[in-house]
């Protein structure tokens, strides 16, 4: 069956095709072009819009009120589909600190859900957040869970799946540089996330493989003094090494509109990565009162001018973000290109999991993930390997 789109702006990582058209076939892109388009079974009127890539969240906990970590099939699949109806074509679950019950349970319903799961996005595989963090930068982790990598402990759960395709580790802890040996040997991407390291540290982990920085600002050290000269942390450690990925929440709250412009002003537009870092919150109304966490061992909160904050109000408690928010804040608050917007949550983070030949971009031969939107990040349609899932 052959689908075309037109009427419509292609975005490509690299430039804006207007008036052009975009044919899909078998679940793959087959042609793009301008002018007249050729004849299919189906036509897509975009009517002006914009044609995009499907968005990648390599980093998110959950969503419309259900969380990865619930312990079934059920939430690890309507968590996905709640992200769908934003333009998240692709996705990788996130973990937490938790008993290893806990984390093999979520394997198990992992599975499940890859084989269960029809009309919503790809599932690309697990990103374990944690267990081994900074007690210093543990963040919303729960500190009882938080722990040293010891290689008996890291390789029964790695063995217990072969879907993790990325970890967040702080490198400062003994044995983390051994991880990231074993992480690389096993083609899974090391992270630097929740730590208090200096640059000395930083760049010994970047040369043992740690190549990505998880949610830059969020949960990780900053120039500090030590015996009174200054010392570099993760943040400006990210900095000053050439290529090394960083991911960002681009919701506007957790990092403001002025720092969004100076990551970006900063860090090469190729080595930025958008993520929402969502919690089960994301998607659901102003008011509604949720759980951080897991529904055994959630934290309550609720969520109040776009954020999930402690019924208090006195802390953030979580994002609440959706992928088409973190375009919407990069193009009209942080006035970022809308195709460099588009290409931090499409080819970047392709890249950064080395999936760039088949996701991300819209060329012949990619999977035809796309989603259709207007100036304002409206979402009008969502296409899954040439499916259209949502309209």
């Amino acid at each position: 069956m052959k689908t075309v789109i037109t009427n419509g702006t292609v975005i490509t990582p690299h430039r804006m095709l207007e008036g052009a058209y975009l044919v899909i076939e078998d679940g793959k892109i087959r042609e793009i072009g301008r002018g007249q388009a050729p004849d299919a079974d189906t036509c897509i009127d975009a009517k002006g819009q914009y044609i995009s890539p499907g968005f990648i969240d390599i980093h998110t906990h959950g969503g419309g009120g259900y969380d990865f970590m619930d312990g079934t099939t059920e939430a690890i699949i309507n968590a996905c589909k709640a992200h769908l109806a934003h333009g998240t074509t692709s996705i990788c679950p996130t973990t937490l600190t938790c008993t290893n019950e806990e984390l093999f349970t979520f394997f198990q319903c992992y599975r499940e859900a890859k084989e269960e799961m029809e009309d919503g996005p790809e599932l690309l595989g697990i990103h374990m957040e944690g267990p081994y963090f900074s007690m210093e930068q543990k963040g919303a982790q729960d500190p009882q869970y938080i722990k040293v990598p010891a290689q008996d402990d890291y390789k029964a759960m790695l063995d217990a799946s072969d879907d993790i395709v990325r970890m967040s580790v702080a490198p400062e802890l003994p044995g983390a540089m051994e991880l990231a040996d074993e992480l690389k040997a096993r083609g899974i991407l090391a992270a630097i996330g929740h730590s208090d390291a200096t640059y000395e540290t930083v760049a010994e982990a970047w040369e043992r493989g740690y190549t990505h920085v998880t949610h830059l600002y969020s949960g990780m050290s900053t120039i500090r003094r030590i015996n009174a000269f200054r010392h570099l942390g993760v943040i400006e450690s990210a900095y000053l090494i050439d290529g090394m990925t960083v991911e960002i929440i681009a919701d506007g709250k957790h990092l403001p509109p002025e720092l969004l412009q100076l990551i970006v002003k900063l860090k090469p537009m190729e080595d930025i990565c958008l993520i929402t870092d969502s919690m089960r919150g994301a998607g659901m109304p102003e008011g509604s009162h949720v759980l951080l966490g897991s529904l055994a061992h959630g934290q309550e909160c609720i969520i109040d001018n776009g954020v999930a904050v402690l019924p208090d109000r006195s802390a953030f408690a979580g994002s609440v973000c959706t992928t088409d928010r973190c375009v919407r804040t990069m193009y009209k608050l942080a006035k970022v290109k809308l195709e460099d917007a588009v290409r931090m949550i499409t080819y970047n983070p392709a890249k950064v999991l080395g999936i760039e030949k088949r996701k991300g971009s819209l060329a012949p031969g990619m999977d035809a993930d796309i989603v259709i939107f207007d100036d304002d990040i409206q979402i009008s349609a969502v296409m899954v390997r040439g499916q259209v899932v949502h309209q």
